[in-house]
């Protein structure tokens, strides 16, 4: 058993561990079920979730964008065929703000995901968040081409705001904008059948304004987000 979990460390798959060691193919599986190796994932396990919180709202500030579908009304022909679905009725992107220690989010659906749209949610929300006492001080995004921006960058320089963005294919360094947009799109943009997409969007502020007021969040001992800002109250 030994020589088959020392084979199955240095690489070596279940056909050649038994080639090796003149072991039929059920024995290797068998040994290496028994020692938990037997799947690949064993040996590589993925790394450790590392968690971490700053120590002051404004100390980073995580941004993200999700593209969305536009949609309307579709209705059925007797014979099964769809109506009113000429052509696609295009694209938006959901631009999401995440205060790190707070968890405040700020939110706007806009046309696209250029360069100069970001600007302007960039501006948007340190606004927002200096309505409630949190002044922004850095930025962490992943690698979209308007966060690469030299406009964004140049942005940043004005607002005297430090941007840094993600290691590439490493979205989990982002990980409370991505959790957040998961959140937003389970309670607000699936959370019921709309007639159409401008619906659903008339019900993003509002629901914004319940999860940063009202909805209970699992790593603040069960408070809303706005319980951690400067303004401290719930009402």
């Amino acid at each position: 058993m030994e020589k088959v979990v020392a084979f199955r460390r240095q690489g070596y798959n279940g056909w050649r561990i038994g080639h090796e060691l003149g072991l039929s193919p059920a024995t290797v599986s068998r040994i290496l079920r028994r020692a938990r190796l037997s799947r690949w994932r064993d040996l590589n396990p993925p790394p450790p979730v590392v968690r971490y919180e700053h120590a002051a709202p404004g100390d980073l500030l995580h941004l993200d964008i999700k593209g969305m579908t536009r949609f309307s009304e579709v209705s059925l022909r007797g014979d099964g065929r769809l109506r009113g679905k000429s052509k696609h009725p295009g694209f938006l992107a959901l631009h999401v703000a995440v205060d790190d220690h707070s968890r405040m989010a700020f939110t706007q659906m806009l046309p696209d995901q250029k360069a100069e749209t970001t600007i302007g949610f960039l501006h948007q929300a340190v606004d927002f968040f200096a309505r409630h006492g949190i002044g922004v001080r850095a930025l962490l995004t992943d690698n979209g081409s308007s966060y690469r921006s030299r406009q964004f960058r140049l942005a940043c320089q004005q607002l005297a705001i430090q941007h840094r963005r993600t290691r590439p294919y490493t979205p989990r360094t982002n990980g409370k904008a991505e959790r957040f947009i998961q959140t937003a799109l389970r309670e607000w943009a699936y959370a019921k059948h709309w007639t159409d997409s401008e619906q659903r969007d008339l019900h993003l502020q509002p629901w914004n304004h319940y999860y940063n007021h009202e909805r209970p969040h699992g790593s603040l001992n069960y408070k809303p987000p706005i319980s951690r800002s400067d303004v401290g109250t719930t009402s």
